[in-house]
C-alpha cells in the first residue's frame, strides 16, 4: 500500500490532478465537478507530455541533424517543451512537487509581501519547476530539500516577474487588476524600456496602421508556425540533399530514417520537409490543447483558494491576454522579433567563425511568435509603433543571445543541444545554475530560502508608500 501511494504521488500528471481535486473540494464544488475537473487536469497534463515528446522526436532533433550536416555547424532551436520532455523522464516527480510547493509559496509571498501577484500560467509554472529541479539537483540537493529550494525559487520568480512588468501592463489593459504571467518577463521589460525612448510619440500606435488584410492569417499561430517551419525544413533539407545526405549511413542520423530510405520508398525529400514542418505545428497545437485542458481546471480551483487566502491578490495570466489590446502590434512584434533572431544568428556565426566556438541559436517560431508578439505589445504601449519595432527587434536579439550564453550550463547538466527559449528561464538558469555548480547542497538550500524570504522581510521593514 505504501508503495502504491508513493507511485501515485510520483506520477506528475496524477500529482497535479490531485492538486486540482483538493482545490475544488475546498471550494465545496459538487462531486461531479470535482471528478470532471480532476480527470480533465490529468488528461491535459498527459497531452502536454505527449505533444512535448512528439515535437522533440518528430521535428526538432531531425532539424538539428539536417542543419548540422547542411551547414557544418551546430544549430539549436530553443524550445521549452523539448527540454522539459527530456527532463521529465528523470525529474518528473521532483518537478511535480516543486510545482505544487511553488504555487503554495506563491500565495504565501503574495499574502505577506508587496509582490501581490498569483501566477496562473500553469504550463510555464511546470516548465520552470522542471528547470529548477534540474538546476538545483546539480548542487547535490534531492528529495524534500530539493522540493523546498525549488518551491522557494519558483514562488519568487512567479511573483517577481509580473511585478516588474506592472507599470507597462497597466498601460496596456488600463487596469491594475490584471498581471502578466509569462516567464519571458525580462524580455518584455527590455522591449518596454526600448519603447520609452519614443515616449513622446507613444500616441502613434500600431493600431492606427491599416495593416494588409491578406496577412492577418498569420495571427493564427498554427498557420504561421506551420508555414515558417515548412520553409525552414525545405531550405535546410534541400541544402543537405545537395550535399549528399541521401547517400549517408542512416546509422549516423538517429532521427532521419524516413528521409534516408527515400530511395526505397515513395517519400521525396520535399515531402519529408513539408511533413516535418507541419508535424512541428501539429505538436504545438497538441501542447496548447493540453494546456487549455489543464489551465481551464487548475486555474479556477487554485484561484478560488488564492482569493480566500490573499486579499488584494492580482492574477497573472498567460501572454495571449494582451493580444486583443493591440492586434497589429502582435503581428509586427512576431515578424520583427523573428528578423532580430536571424540577425542574432548571423552575429553568432561571425563570433563562431572568428572569435570563439558558440552554439548557433536558430530563430524558433514558437518563442518569436508568443514572446515576440508580447514584446511588440509592450513596446507599443510605451512608445507607439516605433517602440513596437525597436522593442521587438531587441527582444529577438535577446532571446537569441541569452540561450547561446546559457547553453554551456545545460550542457554541464547533461542536456546537450537543448536550451530554453524565454528570457526568464535563461537568467534563472544562468544565476542559479552557476551557483549550483559552485556551492554545496545546504548552501544552495539556504540561498533559495533567503531569496524567498527577502521580499517578505523588506515589506515588513520598509513601510509602504501612502497614496496621495
Amino acid at each position: 500500500m505504501l508503495g502504491f501511494i508513493i507511485n501515485i504521488l510520483s506520477t506528475p500528471a496524477i500529482c497535479v490532478g490531485l492538486l486540482a481535486m483538493v482545490g475544488l473540494i475546498l471550494q465545496r464544488k459538487p462531486i461531479e465537478e470535482v471528478v470532471k475537473g480532476t480527470i480533465k487536469c490529468i488528461v491535459g497534463f498527459l497531452v502536454i507530455s505527449a505533444g512535448a515528446s512528439y515535437i522533440q522526436t518528430g521535428s526538432l532533433l531531425a532539424f538539428g541533424e539536417l542543419f548540422n550536416y547542411a551547414f557544418n555547424m551546430q544549430g539549436v532551436v530553443p524550445n521549452n517543451e523539448a527540454v522539459v520532455s527530456m527532463a521529465l523522464t528523470q525529474f518528473g516527480s521532483d518537478s511535480a512537487y516543486i510545482m505544487v510547493l511553488g504555487m503554495v509559496f506563491n500565495i504565501i509571498l503574495a499574502r505577506f509581501s508587496r509582490l501581490k501577484y498569483i501566477f496562473l500560467t500553469g504550463h510555464h509554472t511546470l516548465y520552470m519547476a522542471c528547470m529548477l529541479a534540474v538546476v538545483l539537483s546539480v548542487s547535490g540537493l534531492k528529495g524534500f530539500p530539493l522540493w523546498i529550494a525549488g518551491g522557494c525559487l519558483l514562488a519568487f520568480v512567479s511573483a517577481f516577474s509580473p511585478w516588474f512588468l506592472h507599470s507597462s501592463m497597466e498601460k496596456i489593459v488600463e487596469t491594475d487588476e490584471l498581471g502578466f504571467g509569462h516567464f519571458g518577463g525580462f524580455g518584455y521589460w527590455v522591449s518596454a524600456q526600448c519603447g520609452k525612448l519614443f515616449a513622446k510619440k507613444a500616441d502613434e500606435s500600431t493600431e492606427d496602421i491599416n495593416f494588409p488584410q491578406r496577412l492577418t492569417f498569420l495571427r493564427d499561430s498554427t498557420v504561421s508556425i506551420g508555414i515558417t517551419m515548412m520553409v525552414f525544413f525545405l531550405v535546410v533539407t534541400g541544402v543537405a540533399v545537395g550535399k549528399g545526405i541521401l547517400n549517408a549511413d542512416p546509422a549516423d542520423f538517429a532521427n532521419l530514417g524516413e528521409l534516408l530510405v527515400a530511395g526505397e520508398t515513395t517519400t521525396h525529400w520535399a515531402v519529408f520537409a513539408i511533413k516535418s514542418g507541419l508535424n512541428f505545428a501539429g505538436a504545438v497545437y497538441v501542447i496548447l490543447s493540453g494546456v487549455r485542458l489543464v489551465v481551464s481546471e487548475i486555474v479556477p480551483a487554485f484561484r478560488g483558494i488564492a482569493e480566500k487566502l490573499v486579499p488584494g491578490a492580482v492574477p497573472a495570466i498567460d501572454c495571449p491576454v494582451v493580444f486583443p489590446y493591440a492586434p497589429n502590434a502582435v503581428l509586427i512584434g512576431f515578424l520583427v522579433s523573428f528578423v532580430g533572431g536571424v540577425v542574432g544568428l548571423l552575429v553568432l556565426m561571425g563570433v563562431n567563425a572568428s572569435i570563439a566556438p558558440v552554439a548557433l541559436i536558430l530563430p524558433g517560431v514558437v518563442p518569436h511568435f508568443f514572446c515576440g508578439a508580447s514584446a511588440g505589445v509592450f513596446g507599443n504601449a510605451e512608445g507607439g509603433w516605433r517602440g513596437c519595432v525597436l522593442g521587438s527587434f531587441v527582444h529577438g536579439l535577446l532571446i537569441t543571445f541569452l540561450p547561446a550564453i546559457v547553453m554551456p550550463v545545460f550542457t554541464n547538466m547533461g542536456f546537450t543541444s537543448a536550451t530554453f527559449s524565454d528570457a526568464d528561464f535563461s537568467w534563472m538558469a544562468l544565476v542559479f545554475g552557476n551557483l549550483s555548480l559552485s556551492v554545496g547542497a545546504m548552501i544552495m538550500l539556504v540561498i533559495s530560502v533567503v531569496v524567498f524570504l527577502a521580499p517578505i522581510v523588506l515589506s515588513a521593514v520598509i513601510p509602504a508608500k501612502k497614496e496621495a
